[in-house]
Formats: structure tokens, C-alpha cells, sequence
């Protein structure tokens, strides 16, 4: 069985991270949404509310799986059985990162491949840090995010 994790925060996950999960999805047997508590970002929700979320907007993925891991991604891979990282790409920008990434955790373990995605150009603006910004404003949001988490988006910016 082929396994890939797609990692993230996912802080909220929106419609562009749906996609690339879809995409992966139809690439592997089984793909484990890994969501990581990042401590470098500000979250908007905790790590169990965005496995919530994120399990409500991927019913119908019958072959997805979305757990919260701690560590690194490595070896979170190892514990789940995969021999694949998937990692959406949106612009050069996100190349560069990527890239130094990979690099990262091939020298921990070099039998865990890395395979980028490309973003659809709908979506190649969308990050949840976009998202947040605009919600906090009163902006629109309801086609970047699934449903499910455009309502959690806006209770929690309006508690704020």
C-alpha cells in the first residue's frame, strides 16, 4: 500500500489544501492529513480543532485520514507507514522553501520521497494567513475555505 502524508497547520485548511489533498489522494492508496501544531505561527485554532474541521470537509475521502502530530515530519512519516510527503507549490516563492525542506528531511531520512503538487491558478493566492487577514476585516471568505470552516473562521474572528 502506497501512504503519504500531507502536512501542515492548516490554520484554518482551505479550499487550495482540499484541492491538493483531492489530487493526492487520487495518486495514493491512503494519505494522512498530518496537522502540526507550528509554534512559529499564531494559531487561530488548536491543533484538535483543526483535525475537527478538517475530518467534517473530508467525509467523502474515503481513503484520507487526518491526525495531529508533534515532531518532526520524518518521523512522523516512519510511525504512519509512509514513504511519501506530498507539498502543494503555489509560486516560486513557496519553491524556495520547499526546496530547502526537502533537503531537510532527505538528509534525516533519505527513504521518504518528496512530491510537489502545483496549485491550481484559482487557488494560487490562497494561503489561511490570507484568509484570517480577510476575515478579520469582514471580508469574504466563503469561497476560500469549505463551508464547515468559513463558520468557525467567522465565530472566532468575531470573538476577537
Amino acid at each position: 500500500m502506497k501512504i503519504a502524508v500531507y502536512a501542515g497547520s492548516f490554520d484554518p485548511i482551505t479550499n487550495g489544501h482540499l484541492d491538493i489533498l483531492k489530487r493526492a489522494a487520487s495518486l495514493f492508496d491512503h494519505v494522512i492529513v498530518g496537522v502540526l501544531n507550528n509554534n512559529e505561527k499564531n494559531g487561530l485554532f488548536s491543533p484538535e480543532e483543526r483535525v475537527d474541521m478538517i475530518n467534517d470537509a473530508t467525509h467523502d475521502l474515503e481513503n484520507v485520514r487526518v491526525m495531529h502530530f508533534n515532531g518532526l515530519l520524518v518521523d512522523f512519516c516512519d510511525k504512519v507507514g509512509a514513504k511519501a510527503i506530498i507539498r502543494g507549490l503555489r509560486a516560486i516563492s513557496d519553491y524556495e522553501y520547499e526546496v530547502r525542506m526537502f533537503a531537510a528531511n532527505y538528509h534525516l531520512n533519505s527513504k521518504v520521497e518528496t512530491v510537489f503538487l502545483m496549485s491550481q491558478p484559482k487557488y494560487s493566492f490562497l494561503s489561511s494567513s490570507v484568509v484570517k487577514e480577510i476575515a478579520y476585516y469582514g471580508g469574504n471568505i466563503n469561497d476560500m475555505v469549505p463551508p464547515n470552516v468559513a463558520e468557525e473562521v467567522k465565530k472566532r474572528v468575531n470573538k476577537r
